[in-house]
C-alpha cells in the first residue's frame, strides 16, 4: 500500500478492507486530516463532521471484522456539493440568502451512500445556487484550482473537483445543470460523469436540466459509485428503473469497432487551436485502439437561446425560494440574470421547448450513424481567478438529457488541465464510461502531487 492512503481509489480501499490489510478509520482518518492540511489554502469543503465521519468509520471497521460488510461502498470517504441534502447538515448552496438550517433528510444519492456503508465526510463548495461557472462566493470564498491557485477551479461543482484531484474523499457527488459536473472536472485533471438524466434521482426536484454524477478520480470509481447512486426514488418521480446491476461489467471491453463522431467546434464554436490539439491527440488514441473516427458535426445552431428560456422556470423558482430579501443578498450578476430571466413570456418558454424538443431528435437521429460524440470541453485554456472557464461544448447536451463526461486529455500552455468531452445516446451511459476507460488504460490519469505545505 502507498504511504499515503488518501491517493487510493475507492476500488482499492475496498479490497484492502476485505482482506483487513487497511482499516476504514485509518483512511477516513488520513482523509480527514489532509482536509485539515489542505482546506487553508483550497476551501474545499463547505462543512466536515469529524465526529460523525469517524464514528461511521468505527461502525464500518467493525463490519468489516466480521465479514458483513453493509454495502459495495463500506467505510470508502465521500463528499456532496452543497446543493444536495445531507441529514446532519445545512444546504447552503454557497449563498448568504440561505438559512443556516441542518437538514433532516438525505437527498436520494446520500441515502443511497449512507444505505451502502460510506463515510459521509461533508459538504463541498458550490458556486451560488449553482448559477455561476466560478466556486467563488461572498458565502464561503474562493476554491482555487488544484494545480495552480492563481487559477479557476470552475463551477458550480469546483469544490467537489478539487477534493477529487487532492485526495480529500475518493468519491464526490457533483451536479450539472449546464457543465457543473464537467467544467470543474475538465479544468482540475479528474473524471466528471453526467448520467443520463434522471438516472441519479434527486429531490427537492431542480427542473429539468438538473443531473447528478460523480466526480472522481478514476473511471472505475466512477461505475463502482453509478452502482449504489442509479437507482429509482420514489420521491422523485422522472427516475427510471434501474436496469444495469453492475455498472462495472464489461468496463474494460474497450472501443474497437465504436463508431466515434468527432467535432472540433459543433460547427459554430471559436476553440484555441492548443485546447484543439490536445483534444486532437487524445482522439488519434481512439482511433490507435480501433475505434471508427470521422470528422463530423452534429448540426445545430448554437443552443444558448433555448437553454436562456428553459433556465426562466429556474429563476422563478429561486425568486420562490429565498424572496425580494433574499435577492438582495446574491451576487449582483446572479441577481441581474434571475431579472432577466424573469422577463420571458410563456409563449417564449414554449416555443424554447418546442426548439429543445427538435434538438433531442436531431441528436437522437445523429446516433443512428454515430455511437459517441466527441468534442473538447473547454474553448480556451483554463483562466486565473475571478474569470469563469470558457466551457460552451457542455450545456447543449443538458437541453437534450444525454449521458456525457468529461475525461483528463493533457494540459494547456500553463500547465493546467484540460478536458475531452464525451456524449452518448440518452441511456447509452455505459458507452461513455467504455470510452473514458480505454482512455484512462492508455494513460492513467496525472493528478496534482503537494509533497509537502511547504509548496502552498
Amino acid at each position: 500500500m502507498p504511504q499515503d492512503l488518501t491517493q487510493l481509489s475507492a476500488v482499492d480501499l475496498i479490497a484492502a478492507y476485505r482482506t483487513t490489510a487497511l482499516s476504514p478509520v485509518e483512511v477516513t482518518t488520513a482523509t480527514l486530516q489532509r482536509i485539515r492540511e489542505l482546506q487553508p489554502h483550497y476551501n474545499v469543503y463547505r462543512a466536515v463532521d469529524v465526529e460523525s465521519a469517524l464514528a461511521q468509520a468505527k461502525a464500518s471497521e467493525a463490519r468489516w471484522l466480521r465479514g458483513a460488510p453493509l454495502g459495495l461502498l463500506d467505510g470508502v470517504p465521500a463528499g456532496f456539493k452543497d446543493l444536495l441534502h445531507v441529514q446532519g447538515f445545512p444546504t447552503r448552496k454557497g449563498s448568504l440568502a440561505t438559512p443556516d438550517t441542518v437538514q433532516q433528510a438525505d437527498s436520494p444519492p446520500a441515502a443511497r451512500l449512507r444505505e451502502a456503508g460510506a463515510v459521509i465526510l461533508g459538504k463541498t463548495q458550490t458556486a451560488e445556487f449553482g448559477l455561476k461557472g466560478l466556486t467563488e462566493t461572498r458565502l464561503a470564498g474562493v476554491t482555487p484550482n488544484a494545480w495552480d491557485r492563481q487559477y479557476v477551479s470552475g463551477g458550480s461543482s469546483g469544490g467537489a473537483a478539487v477534493a477529487a484531484a487532492l485526495g480529500l474523499g475518493p468519491l464526490q457527488i457533483g451536479t450539472d445543470g449546464g457543465g457543473s459536473i464537467r467544467a470543474p472536472a475538465a479544468v482540475n485533471g479528474v473524471f466528471g460523469f453526467k448520467p443520463t438524466f434522471g438516472r441519479v434521482a434527486g429531490y427537492p426536484h431542480n427542473g429539468s436540466l438538473f443531473h447528478i454524477g460523480p466526480i472522481t478520480r478514476t473511471v472505475t470509481d466512477a461505475a463502482l459509485l453509478l452502482d449504489v447512486i442509479a437507482q429509482p426514488d420514489v420521491r422523485d418521480w422522472q427516475s427510471p428503473p434501474n436496469d444495469i446491476r453492475d455498472w462495472k461489467e464489461n468496463l474494460d471491453s474497450g472501443v474497437k469497432g465504436v463508431r466515434i463522431a468527432y467535432s472540433r467546434t459543433l460547427g459554430y464554436l471559436k476553440v484555441d487551436p492548443g485546447v484543439v490539439a490536445i483534444v486532437d491527440r487524445a482522439v488519434a488514441r481512439l482511433s490507435e485502439l480501433g475505434a471508427i473516427v470521422e470528422d463530423a458535426d452534429p448540426g445545430f445552431d448554437d443552443p444558448s437561446p433555448i437553454i436562456d428560456a428553459v433556465n426562466s422556470e429556474r429563476a422563478i423558482r429561486l425568486r420562490s425560494e429565498i424572496g425580494a430579501a433574499g435577492l438582495e443578498l446574491i451576487d449582483p450578476d446572479i441577481r441581474r440574470r434571475v431579472e432577466r430571466l424573469e422577463r420571458y413570456t410563456l409563449a417564449e418558454v414554449v416555443e424554447a421547448n418546442e426548439r429543445r424538443t427538435e434538438l433531442a431528435i436531431r441528436m437522437r437521429r445523429f446516433h443512428q450513424k454515430y455511437d459517441l460524440l466527441v468534442t473538447p470541453v473547454q474553448s480556451q485554456p483554463v483562466p486565473r481567478l475571478g474569470t469563469p472557464p470558457q466551457t460552451p461544448f457542455a450545456f447543449p447536451f443538458n437541453l437534450t438529457q444525454q449521458p456525457a463526461a468529461s475525461i483528463p486529455a493533457g494540459f494547456d500552455v500553463n500547465g493546467l488541465p484540460v478536458g475531452l468531452h464525451v456524449v452518448g445516446p440518452q441511456y447509452g451511459d455505459l458507452a461513455v464510461l467504455r470510452l473514458a476507460r480505454a482512455l484512462e488504460q492508455l494513460q492513467p490519469f496525472a493528478t496534482p502531487h503537494l509533497e509537502s505545505l511547504g509548496r502552498l
